[in-house]
């Protein structure tokens, strides 16, 4: 509850950002009171302030600190983990009006963005300079800032690496108010503590990104996307480091299971001329991503792949191009949204070490059987990011078994989100499985960064 009148906060805030920036009450729109996590209940703000420069930003969290106003920064509201749903009493600062692209810096292969730019926009800006910025978690109206906060990753994380590995440096505002820059224009800075990738990730708990830094890659002419059926998932995640040691460096390697592979590409209307024997008999697939600047390259690589994944067990090799290859792509990158629509009452998205894949996947379908629940899905078999759709309609009997699928996976050497983040959807499990010393010095990092505990309290710790 705010420490002062209700009014007396919306007057501070509109001093701040203007009149027609603050939001009030009932007259907060409801898509402001939730992000896509399938789990938790909406929940409006008590306000809504739109500011425009980090110089706002940062009168508003000073405001926020000394009226006791908790805190939440939104982007787009597409992130899967419930740190974009805000406190019934909290202030939610949209960063829908920062949404410039200020620069592209064609000598330093950077991008300098304002956080509500969406990757949809910054990929048209890079394209006219033959640029790419390579992030792509699967849904193109996340803004540049949310990404930051969950550290986004995606299919292309098997060569281009995830947020982290992309954004060089950041404008930020601290709990207190106080504007800093971090990391900048080059790819190493070994200057004290890494600031940058502390941001990176920590869903708006320590700071609000107000401008970001992000490397580009050059944007390759020639792409290509081949599918291969396999009768069971263990073939598929053998062919992994195959795929991998073979030096091919394949820009997407995914895995679908057959049911995920129905549900999509039946949503998608997308026939991919794979005869009906070998689909009946194929329990899982390996997508394939190729590029080079090349054409011809590319066709010897793709070559050398179907006679790769023939040799490993594949039952059939196709090459998919144009329509037919984006609209698989796209298909897969939607698949959160197939698995909304089918009904799944949770998506997770545990990272374990490639080589723990199988073990990992066989223990979760043991687990789901034991609880009569089912679980399918798809993953990123490159760097081992499984994404499971969760059908069990008990919540207590849904949560033991969550609870048993993520410890599988940190036993096993993992994580329990690979990209989605904590949030408020995972914290109970995160606060209960994570090392307590490694929660304790979390928790004092956040004390350091937002020492009035306003910044998006109730995620992730």
């Amino acid at each position: 509850m705010s420490k002062v009148d209700s009014r007396d906060v919306a007057v501070r805030l509109a001093e701040i950002v203007g009149q027609g920036n603050v939001l009030t009450g009932t007259d907060v729109p409801e898509d402001y009171a939730h992000d896509e996590a399938l789990t938790g209940e909406p929940q409006l703000p008590r306000y809504l302030a739109r500011p425009s420069t980090a110089e706002e930003v940062s009168a508003l969290l000073v405001a926020a600190g000394e009226l006791g106003v908790p805190v939440t920064a939104r982007g787009s509201g597409s992130g899967l983990s419930g740190s974009a749903r805000p406190q019934p009493d909290a202030l939610v600062i949209s960063f829908e009006r920062m949404n410039a692209v200020l620069e592209i810096d064609t000598v330093n292969h950077v991008a300098v963005v304002q956080p509500g730019v969406t990757l949809s926009e910054l990929d048209d800006r890079t394209a006219e300079a033959g640029l790419s910025y390579t992030v792509y978690p699967g849904e193109l109206s996340a803004s540049v800032g949310g990404t930051v906060g969950s550290n986004a990753g995606g299919m292309r994380a098997i060569k281009y690496g995830v947020t982290r590995h992309n954004v060089l440096g950041l404008q930020a505002v601290l709990g207190t108010g106080e504007i800093i820059r971090t990391g900048g224009r080059t790819t190493k800075v070994s200057s004290g503590y890494d600031l940058t990738q502390l941001i990176i990730g920590s869903e708006g708990t320590l700071a609000l990104a107000t401008e970001v830094i992000v490397k580009l890659q050059p944007r390759l002419a020639h792409r290509a996307t081949v599918l291969a059926p396999f009768t069971d998932l263990d073939q598929v995640l053998a062919a992994v480091p195959e795929i991998i040691s073979s030096g091919l460096a394949p820009h997407i390697l995914e895995y679908i299971d057959a049911f995920t592979m129905a549900a999509i590409t039946y949503s998608a209307e997308l026939t991919l001329g794979v005869p009906d024997d070998v689909r009946e008999a194929s329990q899982a697939y390996l997508v394939v991503g190729m590029e080079n600047r090349d054409a011809e390259r590319l066709q010897n690589d793709v070559e050398t792949l179907g006679e790769l994944l023939t040799g490993i067990g594949a039952a059939d090799v196709y090459v998919l191009e144009g329509a037919s290859a984006h609209k698989l792509i796209e298909a897969r990158e939607k698949a959160f949204w197939t698995a909304k629509a089918a009904g799944a009452d949770d998506v997770i998205d545990v990272v374990v070490p490639r080589s723990a894949m199988a073990a990992f996947l066989a223990r979760a379908r043991e687990l789901a059987a034991e609880s009569e629940s089912g679980v399918v899905g798809c993953g990123h078999a490159g760097d081992g990011n499984v994404h499971l759709a969760v059908f069990q309609k008990d919540p207590q009997r849904r949560g033991a078994l969550l609870h048993d699928i993520f410890a599988v996976g940190m036993d096993l050497g993992g994580a329990i989100s690979g990209e989605h983040g904590i949030g408020r959807a995972k914290k109970e499990y995160f606060l209960e499985l994570e090392d307590p010393a490694k929660l304790d010095l979390l928790r004092r990092i956040k004390q350091t960064f937002d020492p009035a505990g306003i910044l998006n309290p109730g995620v992730l710790l």
